[in-house]
């Protein structure tokens, strides 16, 4: 903020604030130490931000209300030099693609970051805007979209103030919120997206932050106490960072609804901040000092360990050849192999069986030595399975927890179509050892044991199936597919769609081929499914039990921008289509609220786009492993091990694993616990795990 006019501001119309900020002991972040100067000898540098090739980009005021001096400057190989000069009083600064959005006075100016030759240009000018601004100041743009959204600070009295949305392709600009339609808002500033519906609003005037819903303009007071409220930033991982450019002072707030937390108080005027993936620290421009220093994004006394384990990732079987498997189909058009459930059958036989999405599941000793499978069930004359719609075939597998004797398998499957217009179904059903050869199953012995009709679209199939500590049969299916849950079925408890179930296969009742446990949560509501263990789900691709603490995890894929992982308790609501990871979603978007559990953990799209759930390590093998649980994404083949205290309530580390540079598919366990990857392999050889 240009310093003068704020200070005035503050002195004539600003009433003094009680903080609500909590303050740990002492006056000083123990990161404090950690914190690294990246830029110095700049003239009221008011903002920054991370423009194509993670280059870090500032703009510099020069002297206040002096137009032409004013420029951007780009961070290169430690040295600041001038990217954009002659500007006047340049203060937000955005990046979407190969551009860069500068607030300058009262004018919008865009530059292309990757001109030989970058100049800024016009994007929209003074008289464009509903009002004539007074004084432009932060700008953000949704990531998804790219709409553009800015903020003027009005008279800097706590009048005339606005935030506008903009057209990325017309330029066109509309009022979201207004100080005089909501009397709350005095100096709107800091602006940043929440979602792709929502947009959270910094006031320097009052030291509140709003959420405001873009549809209609209406905003809720998410925190206070934050006197002369600047720059917001999030990370990867839903941490929300604040800055105070009145007291010098950057927070974080760890988790929706938490009190802010003071991170750093070593500034003279923090302004506007951004979040530097590679560093993993918040930029901070301040304006007094003339420098850009990089904070480790951490919350104090609640550290998450990022640093790498060191492991590699290697075949499990290098040996191993899968009968009947072809790396081309029968037209000669490729046909790599997608592994998609690998277990055992609790019966000390050292075997273990691996399912194909096609339909086909193998049998093998476990053993690294291991060379061939056998064939124990081939249902692909049943399956539906096409690369087109891939989130259909074979997709859970899982045996009776009292094999030896009952010789019971079950297998979670999209039957085929033999026409278009057929209805898409998915099925859950049992299959029996074959009589003659009970190495195998039958495939004649198929009894239907529960079928989701009228499912609308081709994806979010979920397919997990496990048989959990109590006997039980869990199932999870996705919302029913397309985008946005358009049926609203993860809060639709009328509905299997976007929900985990729980059965009792060993029973019969009602008619059913299978009895409803008599502490499900649900059993004794008119307007609920009985089955429904837990709802509020989009696409759970893996659901796994802790075998040791009983937990159920969850990793649930995202739509938007957020991957997340969730621990399933009975009844839970986890908030889809209402919530996606930490934020509000849709229309209908809400904040926290106390029916609504959110993710231990969620991850940016900058990460990964498509968590591939896994489960927690209980092996022998790599102790260091030991009650982490394994994750990976579908679309970057990135995997972490992730640790979470029940103590304490929170995730304590996040750590990067090997990559396997293939899509991780699914993840799977043997009768010891040690855990493996199964990936998409053209070759054939799609089974990985960690080793020394």
């Amino acid at each position: 903020m240009p310093r003068r006019r704020f200070t005035e501001a503050m002195r004539s119309g600003m009433p003094t604030l009680i903080l609500t900020v909590v303050l740990l002991a002492g006056t000083t972040s123990p990161l404090a130490a950690q914190e690294k100067t990246l830029a110095s000898g700049l003239i009221n540098p008011e903002s920054v931000c991370i423009g194509p090739g993670h280059r870090v980009f500032i703009t510099v005021i020069g002297e206040f209300d002096k137009d032409g001096d004013g420029a951007v400057l780009v961070l290169d190989n430690g040295k600041v030099r001038t990217f954009v000069g002659g500007l006047n009083d340049p203060k937000g600064i955005a990046a979407f693609q190969n551009w860069l959005y500068v607030t300058d006075k009262t004018r919008l100016l865009r530059i292309n970051a990757n001109a030989r030759t970058p100049q800024a240009e016009v994007f929209v000018a003074a008289d464009k805007f509903p009002e004539k601004p007074q004084f432009l100041n932060d700008v953000a743009v949704d990531a998804e979209t790219g709409v553009i959204y800015v903020s003027d600070s009005g008279d800097l009295m706590g009048g005339g103030g606005a935030v506008y949305r903009i057209h990325p392709k017309t330029g066109a600009v509309s009022t979201v919120i207004s100080t005089k339609k909501f009397a709350a808002l005095k100096t709107p500033n800091g602006l940043l997206n929440d979602g792709t519906s929502f947009l959270l609003v910094a006031d320097f005037h009052t030291g509140d932050l709003f959420r405001v819903k873009l549809a209609d303009g209406s905003a809720e007071k998410i925190a206070s106490g934050i006197e002369g409220a600047d720059g917001l930033a999030w990370d990867m991982h839903g941490r929300l960072f604040l800055s105070s450019w009145s007291k010098g002072q950057v927070y974080v707030i760890p988790r929706p609804g938490a009190k802010p937390v003071l991170l750093s108080d070593k500034f003279k005027a923090a302004a506007d901040i951004c979040y530097d993936p590679q560093r993993k620290a918040i930029l901070v421009p301040d304006m007094t000092a003339g420098t850009v220093v990089a904070v480790p994004a951490q919350v104090p006394n609640e550290p998450v360990d990022e640093t790498p384990l060191a492991l590699r990732v290697e075949l499990a079987f290098p040996q191993l050849q899968l009968t009947g498997w072809s790396p081309e189909t029968a037209e000669g058009k490729p046909n790599p192999l997608r592994p998609i459930a690998l277990t055992h059958a609790g019966d000390g036989s050292n075997r273990l069986y691996l399912a194909t999405q096609h339909g086909v599941i193998h049998a093998f000793p476990n053993d690294p030595k291991a060379s061939k499978t056998e064939i124990v069930l081939d249902i692909q004359d049943r399956v539906q399975y096409d690369d087109r719609t891939n989130e259909e075939g074979l997709l859970g597998l899982a045996f009776h927890p009292d094999f030896a004797r009952t010789g019971e398998l079950y297998v979670f499957y999209t039957p085929k179509r033999t026409r278009p217009s057929e209805e898409m179904r998915n099925r859950v059903v049992r299959f029996r050892r074959d009589a003659k050869d009970p190495a195998r199953f039958d495939p004649n012995s198929e009894e239907l044991i529960l079928e989701y009709r009228q499912r609308p679209f081709w994806n979010h199939d979920g397919g997990t199936i496990l048989f959990g500590p109590d006997g039980y049969l869990y199932i999870v299916h996705g919302d029913g597919g397309s985008a946005n849950d358009p049926f609203d079925h993860g809060q639709n408890l009328k509905t299997l769609f976007g929900k985990i179930l729980r059965i009792d296969v060993n029973r019969r009742e009602q008619g059913r081929p299978y009895a409803i446990p008599p502490d499900n949560p649900f059993v004794v509501r008119t307007d609920a499914r009985p089955e429904i263990y837990a709802y509020g789900l989009r696409n759970p691709w893996r659901i796994a039990f802790d075998k040791p603490t009983g937990q159920l995890w969850c990793g649930d894929v995202g739509q938007n921008l957020y991957e997340e992982i969730n621990l399933i308790v009975k009844g839970g609501n986890y908030g889809w289509n209402r919530r996606e990871g930490l934020h509000p979603f849709g229309p209908k978007g809400s904040g926290p609220k106390p029916e609504y559990i959110d993710p231990i953990w969620e991850y940016h799209h900058d990460l990964g786009k498509s968590i591939t759930g896994g489960a927690v390590y209980r092996g022998s093998r790599l102790p260091e492993l030991q009650g982490y649980y394994l994750y990976a994404d579908y679309v970057t083949s990135r995997v972490w091990a992730l640790k979470y205290d029940d103590k304490l309530g929170r995730v304590v580390a996040n750590r990067p694993l090997p990559d396997p540079k293939k899509p991780v598919l699914s993840f799977g366990e043997d009768a010891t616990g040690e855990l493996y990857m199964l990936v998409l392999a053209p070759d054939g050889r799609g089974i990985y795990r960690f080793a020394k």
